[in-house]
Parts: C-alpha cells; structure tokens; sequence
C-alpha cells in the first residue's frame, strides 16, 4: 500500500515539472517568434542602462565610497530581471481573451504549476535582457568577473519568480491588456528608485523607508549585491542586510504573492 502511495505521489511530482517545462518551452517560443520582443528586450537595455544611468554616473558618482559604475551595473541587471518578466506576464490578458487560460486550468494540473511555468518562461526574455544590459555595461567600461556572473545568474530564476509573482496580483484583476500594461509599470517602475537599483537608500526614512521594506525587489536586489561584493571592502557601504535575511523575505513576499495572485486569476477565469 504504502508503495502505490508513494508511486503516485511520484508520477504527480512528474506531472507538475512537466507542466512547468512545457509552460515555459511555449513561452521561450512565443519569444523567438516575436520580433518586436526581441529588440525590446536589447534595446530597453540602452535606455535604462546607457542612458539614465550614464546620466547618474556622470553627475553623482563621486564621493559615494564605492565603485558607482559596479553598483549601477548590479542594480540594472535585477531591474531588467524584475521589469521583463513582469511585463511578460501581460500576455495572460491575450491568454484570457482567446481561451487559452481556461483550457489549461481544465487539466488535471495544479495551477500553481501554469503560474510558475508562465513566470519562468517570461523570465527568459528578462535574462536575455540582463545580456543586453550586460553589453551595455561593457561599452561604458563596466564589467564584472564570470564567476560573479554566474552566481547571479543562479538567482536569477529565484528573481523572476518574485517579480512574476508579485505581477500576478495585477494580472489577476485587470482583463484589459493596455491597463494591464500600465498597472505592471506603476508597481515596477517605483521599485527602480526606491529599492536602491541606482540611488543608494542606506539613509531613507519614514515613508520611503517604509515602502522600500515592503518592495519584493529591495531584497533580491541586496541579496545580489551581497554576492557581488562578499569580501570586498565596499560590502558594508553597499549590502544592507545578511543574507539570510534576504533570503527569507524574498521566499514570504514570493509565497504570499504567489497565493494571492494565482487565485485571483483562476477566480477570474472561473467567474467569465
């Protein structure tokens, strides 16, 4: 008895990863078939990077008791992680128009693994993205070792993750592409400055201080600068908090927004 329990538990486990590849694998398609996706995702790089942060660096880099350029670079590669995928998950609004989310919250999956295939796949346009970023960087002279290189990439599914589900919420209760688009932005585009992507916010106070604790990209952001800069004399100036601690609020923000958002989208599509 207890071996036929355990046989099904396995073959649900498989059931699920196989639900999530294969959610995924038609993101990264749909990706590679959208032309207009594809230069955005090398272009926005030159904007957010090349130009706003070249801007900073120019006009604020001095004084700051660390390598500005580095900061930036670290900051950008998280925001564009954050950014994409949330925007990628947009295309759930065209999902819902053409059916396509009710035919898969019919099978006998857990919708948890639609969500987490959906976010995963948009997260490869955002890792493409963070390549983009990446060249960016390297012609204004900014660059970081391989190895450090690697270890971001390791968080970076861990990021997506918390962007997508984060953006979730939104998807859940918006149906109109276009407001869906707007609403995604207003919850990503204030994470930029106060999450410390550009602008250190080591000093920030009241309602600021408030906000930046409460946003998803705060700690993935300082979780990927202890990282970078673990050993380095700047580490102190630069990484606000342990680790752990990143770590663990990443893992309750994700979960929580997870939960919220993914049963607001099946509501929506049960309630049609």
């Amino acid at each position: 008895m207890s071996d036929f329990v355990l046989e099904r538990k396995k073959s649900r486990v498989f059931r699920e990863l196989n639900t999530i590849i294969t959610v995924m694998a038609r993101e990264i398609t749909l990706f590679f078939k959208s032309i207009g996706m594809v230069i955005m995702c090398f272009s926005f790089p030159i904007i957010m990077m090349g130009m706003i942060g070249g801007t900073l660096m120019q006009n604020m880099a001095d004084g700051l008791g660390f390598e500005f350029g580095e900061f930036m670079l670290v900051g950008m590669l998280v925001n564009m992680l954050f950014i994409v995928t949330t925007m990628g998950l947009t295309s759930l609004v065209d999902d819902h128009h053409i059916d396509f989310n009710q035919e898969m919250l019919v099978s006998p999956v857990s919708r948890y693994s639609l969500v987490i295939g959906k976010i995963l796949g948009s997260g490869f346009a955002a890792i493409m993205s963070m390549a983009g970023t990446l060249i960016v960087g390297l012609f204004m002279g900014i660059a970081l070792p391989i190895n450090k290189l690697l270890l971001i990439l390791a968080l970076s599914p861990l990021i997506c993750l918390s962007g997508g589900a984060l953006a979730m919420i939104i998807i859940g209760l918006i149906k109109n592409k276009r407001t869906a688009n707007l609403a995604v932005m207003l919850i990503t585009m204030p994470q930029m400055f106060l999450s410390g992507v550009i602008i250190p916010i080591n000093n920030s106070s009241g309602v600021l201080l408030i906000l930046s604790r409460l946003m998803p990209m705060t700690y993935c952001l300082d979780l990927v600068r202890a990282v970078v800069y673990a050993g380095s004399p700047e580490y102190s100036s630069v990484v606000m908090f342990n680790p752990t601690i990143n770590f663990a609020a990443i893992v309750v923000l994700t979960t929580l927004c997870l939960i919220i958002g993914t049963f607001f989208f099946a509501q929506s599509e049960k309630n049609r």
